[in-house]
């Protein structure tokens, strides 16, 4: 009886925790009678989200959306530079025409 009461305490302690790590199933019941409210997606419910929360948030995201571009531009340094602006203009110093001719020494 021992055992099966340690069997009982694990399966119920491995639901517990398929619960915590797995939010998205929801809660399934038996009983018919049982019911409950949702307090905070209810159409009278107050709004929760300030400005200033809001303001940073967005703020946030746009610096993740920033790391995330320099991240690719470093890790694909083959894919280039693209520019909008049609006045910009760059020069590569070591392939131009008049650059200094550079011997290639083999070992």
């Amino acid at each position: 009886e021992e055992r099966a009461q340690a069997l009982a305490d694990a399966a119920a302690l491995k639901r517990l925790a398929v619960d915590y790590m797995h939010p998205e199933v929801g809660v399934k019941t038996t009983d018919a009678t049982l019911m409950g409210r949702n307090y905070f997606n209810r159409a009278s419910a107050p709004e929760t989200e300030d400005f200033e929360y809001a303001e940073e948030r967005a703020q946030a995201l746009a610096d993740a959306a920033a790391l995330k571009r320099l991240a690719v531009d470093y890790m694909h340094p083959e894919v280039g530079v693209k520019t909008t602006d049609a006045t910009l203009m760059g020069r590569n110093y070591f392939n131009r025409a008049s650059a200094p001719e550079t011997e290639d020494f083999e070992y």
